[in-house]
């Protein structure tokens, strides 16, 4: 097994509207807000909240195959719109969704032709975790922004439903109620982090607010790292530490100042970048997989700058839905019960933002 600081954090940016009078979505394509695409097999579901029982909106779609499976895997995710639950971990919930090509292929028809022929989930690069960049001479293209697919597909068939309470629990297996809010969608591309070394006008306004926050706070972000496993590393942290006490967040800043504008981070296996101090016991806080009873991995997170992006479809308005990160932890195996048509619930964690206006 490769090692993980071998595989590459891929970044998230919207990349332009989804104009559902344009473009189709289909279970391919990764996009904010609008209505999630279930794969053909899946039966449509519309999850309520964990605590006042409101219908979800759904935010976030991902598809994301596993390298040498055979399987199309898709992420959902949805949030309370509700004032009093925005922020809280127990009013988000995500979906995780696979069928084989088989079985996608037996129940989809193509009525007009794609824009861009859909990649099958066993060619993928080498990763494969990549949802949507091509792999050419250096396996990842060299860099830049690869736009995922806006693939035209078919509707989906919709299959019986069926009883899925074990693994679900309290989620609502109907259709989407009339007047269910529904977010404006936006494509989303995809960009290795690693490919991100030119200053461009955003870098530099990242640059521009991570100095206006050190001002504030009084301290310098690289003093932090400069302290640490030096001697007297404890010293300094103590003399550097910003008012807030969140050194955990000044890391975030200066993480996240490459690509300022990334809506989502992706690297199963890796480090998530908290931007706050997660509990002491937050392992064992990652419950284990629902269905095999297996751990879960870390695979993916939405980050601020999504929050400007969520807004209602009919109306235009910004949310109530407000975050600083939504960590997704998904079984470390995938499993997957052949012929399965439900999803499976995954796990996640909401850490609030400790400075929201600095994403502003």
């Amino acid at each position: 097994m490769a090692s993980r600081a071998q595989e590459p954090t891929l970044i998230g940016v919207c990349d332009g509207e989804l104009d559902p009078k344009r473009y189709q979505s289909s279970y391919l394509t990764n996009k904010v807000g609008g209505q999630p695409d279930w794969l053909p097999v899946i039966s449509r579901q519309s999850p309520r909240c964990g605590v006042c029982g409101a219908p979800l909106v759904h935010v976030v779609q991902v598809y994301c195959p596993l390298e040498s499976s055979p399987y199309h895997r898709v992420l959902h995710l949805f949030a309370c719109p509700g004032v009093e639950c925005s922020g809280k971990s127990g009013t988000w919930r995500v979906l995780r969704s696979q069928c084989l090509e088989a079985e996608a292929a037996g129940t989809t028809s193509l009525p007009n032709p794609p824009q861009e022929a859909p990649l099958a989930a066993t060619d993928w690069c080498e990763t494969a975790d990549d949802w949507g960049m091509e792999e050419e001479e250096d396996g990842w293209g060299g860099g830049g922004v690869k736009e995922v697919q806006k693939v035209v597909a078919a509707p989906e068939a919709q299959a019986p439903e069926v009883d899925v309470s074990n693994q679900l629990q309290d989620l609502s297996l109907s259709e989407p109620q009339e007047g269910t809010l529904v977010l404006r969608s936006f494509f989303i591309s995809v960009v290795d982090e690693s490919d991100l070394c030119e200053e461009d006008d955003d870098l530099r306004h990242a640059k521009k607010l991570l100095k206006e926050y050190e001002k504030r706070e009084g301290m310098a972000v690289g003093e932090l790292e400069e302290g640490e496993g030096q001697g007297g590393g404890e010293e300094k942290y103590e003399k550097t530490k910003a008012r807030h006490g969140d050194a955990i967040f000044s890391r975030f800043m200066k993480q996240i100042s490459l690509c300022p504008q990334q809506i989502l981070r992706y690297c199963r296996g890796g480090t998530p970048l908290f931007i706050s101090e997660p509990p002491a016991n937050f392992a064992q806080a990652v419950s284990a997989c629902s269905c095999c009873g297996g751990l879960r991995t870390f695979e993916l997170q939405l980050m601020p700058a999504l929050v400007s992006l969520l807004q209602k479809r009919d109306g235009g308005a910004e949310t109530d839905l407000e975050f600083g990160t939504v960590l997704v932890y998904t079984c470390t195996k995938s499993c997957w019960t052949a012929g399965s048509g439900s999803a499976v619930e995954e796990f996640c964690f909401v850490q609030s933002d400790p400075d929201q206006q600095l994403f502003k």
